[in-house]
């Protein structure tokens, strides 16, 4: 593939933003076809986040390494905000060429998009204090306050499979954290390798910890449009990632000092063959 394919896929964003506007703006067009546009999070650290003009995270150290691979340096990535609910859209209106936002692989999102990867196995896990020792796992969360992000579903298939959990919602993570470090609550919940993230930020360093007791599994993938001719190289390239011992040192890198450790039987996973 290399820049041929990303170009031909370049195009076909410029067409489709030209006929969205009607006036050649700039949503859907990627350049002159020597540049890549990647969805990523913004808002999630340690894997998709923005500070300035710096990205950083899991997600952005997989996308740069695919990316370079594919003929793209990092001076050629276009990165473009990528909320959950938008990521579909994204690729159907061919406004990003790819996406790395802990995007999980789903039958009910292949009817709509297609995916590469998966490069990582996440699992729904606990984040608590370092010095709580009374939390080991969502059975052990009788008469605890756990906290999620209003709307997610991860805190409700606790308290659903466990009664016993007293649920304290919030609009994002960092007020969650702010309630764990206080006293409020005794646990947040999502996916570990975002828990980790979050615990391992300059200003939570040392504060929280991960559980490690993992009890779901989200295959992280890279999303596609439906008529991408790019799997395979971004599949080649992933294990390429893996073997070099890339991945390893990206995902160190990303959630040093919270005593994180992946799902050792997920992880690294072996991308699915291309549809």
């Amino acid at each position: 593939m290399r820049k041929s394919r990303i170009s031909a896929v370049a195009a076909m964003a410029a067409a489709a933003a030209m006929a969205l506007t009607g006036c050649g703006g700039s949503g859907g067009e990627t350049g002159d076809g020597d540049t890549v546009k990647i969805g990523i999070k913004f808002d999630q650290p340690g894997l998709g986040f923005k500070d300035g003009d710096a990205y950083t995270g899991f997600d952005v150290d997989v996308a740069k390494y695919v990316a370079n691979e594919l003929g793209f340096t990092e001076d050629k990535i276009e990165w473009v905000s990528s909320p959950s609910a938008n990521r579909e859209t994204l690729l159907e209106t061919k406004q990003v060429d790819m996406i790395f936002a802990t995007y999980s692989i789903t039958d009910a999102r292949k009817e709509r998009v297609a995916f590469g990867g998966p490069y990582f196995v996440a699992g729904q896990d606990l984040l608590v204090r370092t010095d709580d020792s009374s939390i080991t796992g969502p059975e052990t969360l009788t008469g605890k306050k756990l906290c999620s992000v209003t709307g997610s579903t991860s805190a409700k298939k606790v308290s659903d499979s466990y009664p016993g959990v007293s649920l304290v919602e919030q609009g994002g993570y960092a007020d969650c954290l702010g309630l764990l470090e206080t006293g409020g609550i005794d646990a947040v919940t999502t996916d570990d390798i975002i828990l980790a993230g979050l615990a391992a930020t300059e200003a939570n360093k040392g504060k929280f910890k991960v559980v490690g007791n993992t009890f779901s599994e989200e295959k992280y993938g890279v999303g596609l449009s439906k008529d991408a001719t790019t799997c395979a190289d971004i599949n080649a390239a992933i294990t390429k990632m893996v073997e070099s011992g890339e991945w390893e040192k990206a995902l160190q890198a990303n959630t040093e000092g919270t005593g994180y450790t992946p799902n050792a039987k997920l992880n690294p996973p072996t991308p699915d063959a291309c549809a």
